[in-house]
């Protein structure tokens, strides 16, 4: 609820303290992050701007069971899903630095502004960037603040969770195994969710288990996985067009699945997929994901779309190849506002 400075990073009654100059030498261990980084924090109805912000993370950290948080970037490529994950609920951890353009994010913490995201009621330590080169290859650049966010973000939880902070609130998520799955639920429709992900290269990326999804072909998760950060952002698309990696973990449409599942429908799980900027990519990819809903016997998937304009291709050719399959399919579409 609460944010502040202090000489050990911890929590007690409501709120994060955060040793600055701790945080500050662990991102400067990178060599690509230049010598004016500084760290700032925001709270919910100050009169403050930030701009322009590149991701944001929620602070996690595994204290028990399979893998770490954001597998694959920061920790071993062990997959997660399953365990304890201690989150720091209401707070998140913001990259701000320029990037590409007019290609980034606002942030209005008060005023009419406020009410168009999210972040404006989250408690925000904002990493302020610079790159150590400004000729430094944006690629490069965009992977050391990408990779500065998740890095914050793990030791605030770290940090929380070695020093005996306590969870105010206990969350229990199971998901069977398709097999239990398929005889626990009969008569219910199987449901799948097509998750569409940023894969357009130009920075324009998203990351699973640390592979750019670009180089992947689709797959199966549990929702569990995605829930506990098997899917990162590394994207600097328009902010009204991306989801950041705290919106991975907290996407909407995996939570209402789940939150359904075994009462009106049985959710067969996650099929992430490509946006290909390429024909045969986009063909290949939609094929895959009718061939993978059609071998869990899916009678309908939800699709939803990132981005705009080259991925809406992708989403009518997943839309087209699941209605003339027979398999029911509602898509769930960017929102252009046109000229």
């Amino acid at each position: 609820k609460h944010l502040k400075f202090g000489e050990k990073t911890g929590f007690a009654d409501g709120t994060l303290t955060v040793n600055k100059k701790e945080l500050l030498d662990l991102i400067a261990e990178d060599p690509l992050l230049g010598k004016k980084l500084d760290v700032d924090l925001a709270m919910p109805g100050e009169s403050v701007r930030i701009i322009p912000v590149k991701d944001v993370v929620e602070p996690r950290w595994k204290i028990e069971g399979k893998g770490q948080v954001f597998p694959g970037m920061l920790s071993d490529v062990e997959t997660v899903g399953e365990g304890k994950t201690l989150v720091l609920t209401g707070a998140a951890v913001l990259t701000a630095g320029k990037l590409v353009r007019f290609q980034e994010g606002i942030i209005d913490m008060s005023g009419p502004g406020a009410e168009y995201t999210p972040y404006s009621q989250t408690c925000n330590v904002v990493l302020v960037l610079e790159p150590s080169d400004p000729n430094m290859d944006k690629h490069d650049y965009e992977k050391a603040c990408r990779v500065a966010g998740q890095k914050a973000a793990a030791y605030l939880a770290r940090c929380c969770a070695e020093a005996g902070a306590k969870a105010e609130k206990v969350d229990v998520h199971e998901f069977a195994s398709f097999r239990d799955a398929m005889a626990a639920h009969p008569g219910l429709p199987k449901v799948g969710y097509i998750y569409m992900l940023q894969t357009q290269g130009l920075l324009h990326d998203t990351y699973l288990y640390g592979v750019d999804v670009k180089k992947i072909l689709p797959t199966v998760l549990s929702p569990l996985e995605v829930m506990d950060g098997a899917i990162t952002s590394g994207n600097c698309v328009s902010a009204c067009d991306k989801n950041t990696t705290w919106h991975h973990v907290h996407n909407p449409s995996v939570a209402a699945l789940y939150a359904r599942h075994g009462k009106d429908l049985n959710f067969l799980g996650v099929i992430p997929t490509q946006e290909s900027t390429v024909l045969m990519g986009k063909v290949r990819a939609s094929q895959m994901n009718l061939s993978i809903a059609q071998e869990l016997g899916a009678d309908g998937v939800i699709v939803s779309e990132e981005g705009y304009g080259n991925p809406d291709t992708d989403l009518c050719m997943n839309a087209r190849n699941f209605e003339r399959a027979g398999i029911k399919s509602v898509v769930v579409s960017d929102e252009a506002a046109g000229t």
